[in-house]
């Protein structure tokens, strides 16, 4: 009965997406990109996207406290390091990470436990004006308290080893609560609101964006592990968006979660990106594909999956998104550097959709 109620609401939602009142603008704005983890890219790898022609990318996490590699001067010599490259530093991770909460940078934002959260926003927004004296345009950060469930790997195309999740197999884990316990849907918009209040207008007032992941994968409403994850749906995201009327406020869009979130993603996905699209909301774009729809998935190669890679691209020309289109979640290729070899493999496929939708009247 949760499957076919987050079904119905997908379908709703989708339904009243509006089109943009614009025809597709001549020339694609969408930019080849990738980001980092932990670590920040190294000398090595800086030139090699140079090489590829990825000249925009999100850094490493800069550090999961408010120090000297947050402070104004760490992230101007951050910037001008990989700017001397010709790649510019379109955003930076916030220590909002996608791990599990017992692994969070800043637990009690998510939590919700004051006066601790209030010091972590603080934080948070010092980090916020500081990218912004440094050149600094937008900022990316979860709010998720699971992290990233999955199940296991199904090896597929030549021996590729695919991240896959299958919520049957998960729920016969017998799995326990999270260190959070039991987290309601009420509970759970009540802790985004109050960070959002707090940190949207510092956004706004220092012109930097903010950009959240929604959580992976798509979920029951009903709750998993106890958390009922409200970003683990179409019709969450779009209330999240509301939140706070802001240019500055939107989602660092991964349409592979998305695509996640529902029942067959190959017909519906072009939809949720109009909706969101047409109201300035994808501030950065994770252009990853998967096979199957909600609660049983696998994380494929970009050509490899359910959704139509090439109509996708034609839809973020149609609502004129202008941001970072890059790989996310490779799969686990079978040969030495196989990890490297997948991210080349996506960057000139993300590439060549680019030019192949612009060259389109």
């Amino acid at each position: 009965m949760a499957a076919a109620g987050v079904a119905e609401g997908a379908r709703d939602g989708l339904g009243r997406a509006p089109k943009s009142s614009h025809p597709s603008p001549a020339k694609a704005l969408m930019k080849l990109g990738t980001q980092f983890g932990g670590k920040q890219p190294s000398d090595d790898t800086l030139r090699a996207l140079a090489e590829f022609g990825v000249a925009h990318i999100c850094s490493g996490l800069p550090s999961p406290r408010l120090d000297d590699n947050w402070s104004v001067e760490g992230l101007t010599r951050l910037r001008k390091k990989i700017e001397s490259y010709g790649i510019k530093l379109e955003m930076v991770p916030l220590p909002m990470s996608s791990v599990p909460i017992e692994h969070a940078e800043m637990p009690y934002i998510l939590l919700g436990k004051s006066p601790e959260r209030d010091q972590e926003i603080s934080q948070i927004c010092q980090m916020i004006r500081n990218a912004s004296r440094a050149g600094i345009p937008a900022v990316k950060y979860n709010f998720t308290l699971l992290g990233v469930p999955r199940t296991g790997r199904t090896r597929d195309r030549g021996g590729a080893l695919y991240s896959t999740f299958d919520y049957e197999e998960a729920m016969r884990g017998n799995l326990p609560l999270t260190e959070a316990e039991h987290v309601s849907a009420e509970a759970y918009w009540d802790r985004i609101t109050y960070f959002l209040k707090r940190v949207v207008p510092v956004a706004e007032e220092y012109k930097v964006r903010i950009a959240c992941h929604p959580q992976d994968p798509g979920l029951p409403k009903s709750g998993f592990r106890g958390v009922q994850a409200v970003l683990s749906n179409v019709d969450g995201l779009k209330r999240f968006v509301e939140i706070e009327a802001s240019p500055y406020h939107g989602l660092n869009f991964c349409q592979g979660t998305v695509s996640e979130m529902l029942p067959n993603p190959g017909e519906q996905i072009y939809d949720v990106i109009r909706y969101f699209g047409v109201r300035h909301k994808i501030f950065n774009v994770h252009f990853r594909n998967i096979r199957g729809g909600f609660l049983n998935f696998k994380e494929t190669f970009p050509d490899n999956g359910s959704v139509n890679m090439v109509k996708a691209m034609r839809v973020y020309k149609e609502v004129g998104y202008d941001g970072m289109m890059m790989p996310d979640h490779v799969p686990n290729m079978q040969v030495p550097a196989g990890r490297e070899q997948a991210f080349a493999f996506e960057f000139g496929y993300i590439q060549a959709l680019i030019q192949a939708v612009e060259n389109e009247a």
